[in-house]
């Protein structure tokens, strides 16, 4: 279905600022995003109901600088990991990954279950890492780049936790509204589970699943993100850790890649 293409007569922010080509490159990497086996520069013009002379020169640039790749056979353009490569790039993730991406392996080897890192974005928590099991033929693991719920995850409600009170009623600010009697209850847990310093609760969503998160702090002692292990239950007993022992090797996972962030425990 078509899309249509946006004006560039004034910005979102209404000072009216403008830049045409800018804003058509952006629709373009946009449009293709969301386009699974690519775009013919035909289509694009298509979905965006621009002419193609708008459209070619542009194209050409972004393929020039690495933003897009074109198949040869196809002549289909698609998003390349330029994209994604420098959005890791310009975040504190790219450290957090990098600290954590062993000592994820290693705990997932341990315990026979798949684990995950979640930071907060915004109003939702967003996964930037996941460890699968491969001795498992079966794992329950999340995918990088979902969004989880603040307010009612286990993720979500460790980086609610350990956040200031004016920063955390921020976020709570942005969230969906609840009833006065839910609102007093989310705070009272987060008072706890900051006390605590874990979390370990049934799935809210899943049946046969207990979470298990702790917090992941930087060198200033901030919370960078949330470890999580969503810990599958199994009837046959093949599982090496109880739901005890994995949340104390949780527990030893974040504060392993805590202490590679510089944190001084």
């Amino acid at each position: 279905m078509p899309r249509k293409p946006r004006s560039t007569a004034v910005s979102s922010t209404g000072r009216g600022y403008s830049a045409p080509a800018l804003e058509k490159g952006i629709d373009i990497i946009e449009a293709l995003a969301e386009a699974e086996s690519g775009l013919t520069i035909s289509e694009i013009s298509q979905r965006l109901e621009r002419p193609m002379s708008e459209l070619f020169r542009i194209i050409i640039v972004l393929e020039r600088r690495g933003w897009l790749q074109k198949d040869p056979e196809s002549s289909r353009y698609s998003v390349t990991y330029h994209v994604l490569k420098l959005g890791h790039r310009g975040t504190p993730s790219q450290t957090l990954t990098l600290a954590a991406a062993p000592v994820m392996h290693d705990l997932s080897g341990r315990i026979n279950q798949s684990c995950h890192l979640v930071v907060l974005s915004q109003s939702h928590g967003l996964v930037i890492l996941r460890q699968e099991n491969p001795r498992r033929h079966a794992n329950l693991s999340v995918r990088v780049g979902a969004t989880i719920p603040l307010d009612s995850s286990c993720s979500g409600q460790i980086l609610l936790a350990h956040l200031q009170d004016a920063e955390r009623d921020n976020v709570l600010a942005l969230l969906p509204q609840s009833r006065g009697s839910s609102r007093d209850k989310l705070l009272k847990n987060l008072e706890r589970i900051r006390k605590q310093g874990f979390e370990v609760r049934p799935s809210p969503i899943t049946a046969g699943v207990t979470d298990v998160s702790y917090p992941v702090r930087g060198f200033d002692g901030k919370v960078m993100a949330a470890l999580t292990v969503p810990y599958l239950h199994v009837i046959d007993n093949s599982l090496p850790t109880s739901v005890e022992q994995t949340r104390k090797l949780v527990g030893d996972a974040a504060r392993r890649v805590s202490r590679s962030l510089g944190w001084m425990l």
